[in-house]
Formats: C-alpha cells, sequence, structure tokens
C-alpha cells in the first residue's frame, strides 16, 4: 500500500492580518505561510508594517484583525507556552545595564525554564566563543554597542528556541563576528529552525536568505527566492528590486541635492 505524504504544517500561519494605530491602518490583510527550516528576509520601507507584524506575533501587540497561529495554535487562546520556543532579538533593545552578563543570561535561561548551574555554563561558554568570555562577570553598562548585541543574541539562543525573530541583529558586529552569525543562521537552519529576519541591509538579506518576503504599505508585494524576485522584476541586485517595488526611485537625485547643498552650489 502507498503511504499518502501529508502536507507539513506550517510553523507559522497568518491570515486576513489587519492592524490599525487609531486612523492609520498599518497592517491592511497580510496572509502568510511560514515552514521548518526556512530563513525569512522580511523587508520593506520605514513603516510598512514589519516590527508590527512581528510584535503581533509575539504577542507584544493586541487588538488585531484576522488570525496568527504559531505551531498550529491560536494567539488569542491565551496560552504563553508558544512563547517558549521562541528567540527573540529586537531592534532595540533594553538590557539590565546594572547586572553582569552571567546575572542577566542565567536570569533570561531561568524564565525559559533552565536550571541556574547549567543555564550559567552554557552562557560562559557561547559568551566565550563569541569573543566576549572576558566580560562574563562584568556590568553590561561597560559594555560596548557590539558587545551588548552579541549579548542579545546569546540569550535569543539560550533555550534552543524552534523559531527565531532577528531584527537589524548585526547591528553593531565586526566583520568576523558577522561571518561567526551567518553561520549560526544557515546551521539553525539545516536543523529545521525557523528564522524571521528583518535587516535594512539588503546584500545581507539577499545572501542569506532561503526566501524573502517584501511588505509595502501594510501589504505583501512579492513573496519568493531571491531568484524568483529577480526574475520577475528582471532587475539585478535585491536593493534594485526594493526601488521598483516599493516605487521609490529618487536616491541619485536626493544624493546630488544633499551634495550640492553640503558644497553651497
Amino acid at each position: 500500500m502507498k503511504m499518502v505524504r501529508q502536507p507539513e504544517e506550517a510553523v507559522v500561519s497568518i491570515r486576513g492580518l489587519k492592524k490599525s494605530f487609531g486612523d492609520k491602518e498599518v497592517l491592511r490583510g497580510i496572509d502568510l505561510e511560514i515552514f521548518k527550516g526556512q530563513i525569512i528576509g522580511y523587508i520593506g520601507p520605514n513603516g510598512a508594517g514589519k516590527s508590527t507584524t512581528v510584535k503581533l506575533m509575539l504577542g507584544i501587540l493586541e487588538d488585531f484583525e484576522g488570525e496568527i497561529r504559531i505551531f498550529g495554535e491560536d494567539i488569542r487562546n491565551g496560552s504563553v507556552e508558544y512563547k517558549r520556543r521562541i528567540g527573540y532579538v529586537p531592534e532595540s533593545a533594553d538590557v539590565y545595564d546594572s547586572l553582569t552578563a552571567s546575572e542577566y543570561l542565567t536570569f533570561i535561561g531561568g524564565i525559559y525554564g533552565l536550571e541556574h548551574d547549567a543555564a550559567d555554563t552554557l552562557a560562559s561558554r557561547l559568551m566565550s566563543l563569541f569573543g566576549i568570555g572576558d566580560v562574563y562577570h562584568s556590568r553590561i553598562s561597560s559594555y560596548s554597542k557590539g558587545m551588548k548585541q552579541k549579548l542579545l543574541i546569546i540569550s535569543s539562543l539560550l533555550h534552543d528556541p524552534d523559531i527565531l525573530f532577528f531584527d537589524e541583529p548585526m547591528s553593531g558586529l565586526d566583520a568576523n563576528s558577522v561571518m561567526v552569525f551567518k553561520e549560526i543562521m544557515s546551521l539553525l537552519a539545516e536543523q529545521g529552525k525557523t528564522i524571521f529576519y528583518s535587516s535594512h541591509i539588503m546584500d545581507v538579506v539577499e545572501k542569506i536568505s532561503s526566501r524573502i518576503i517584501l511588505i509595502n504599505d501594510g501589504q505583501i508585494v512579492a513573496d519568493g527566492s531571491f531568484k524568483e524576485l529577480k526574475q520577475k522584476s528582471r532587475e539585478g541586485s535585491l536593493e534594485e528590486i526594493f526601488n521598483q517595488l516599493t516605487g521609490f526611485n529618487m536616491h541619485r537625485e536626493i544624493a546630488d541635492e544633499f551634495i550640492s547643498l553640503v558644497k553651497g552650489v
């Protein structure tokens, strides 16, 4: 008897998602399914609705129209269990600067159910691998921007989540750390982890994403691999595709005027 393969269930399923702030409609009907092992490059102009989409999925924002299911569960059911399987690095985060990395990471580990000693050992090793093991017991207030960013990345991975949301995660990282982080994402995807990656650095999104979703004015205007988007738009780089689909083509004129003003022409 021939076995019938069941269709894969989406890790994230969004149907008819709408969100308004007052009279401003930020999301205008998002339909999206995301599967295991995908690295999703989620891009769009400022104000397009990228961060709003992510914050709704994380439960940080509420009061929306439509449906969001994560791991098959409707997030409106009030359960927070799905959040234990999520890691998140926001674009800007308030870290407890008065704590040491050891105190902060064991605290985060405890929130996700890790034993203190296990979290402490793991956090220390991850800090060393990221080149900041020597400041594990130093106060976070003494850290540079790049060091804090590494700390946030470690905190998002400490509990081995199944889906990761990264918003400009490479901000402040040195070149070597960027290469390490890219490899980390690739290996996580190979293990079946799902990565939702948002950035304005188009060449990075182009290189690391297995699927790119472009949102503009609260709606998805493109969805596919870089190769597929390139074929549809007939443009060369992701930056050129982005500009074409969002209707922004004034970058040269604005730059020329900017330089003219600076030079006093």
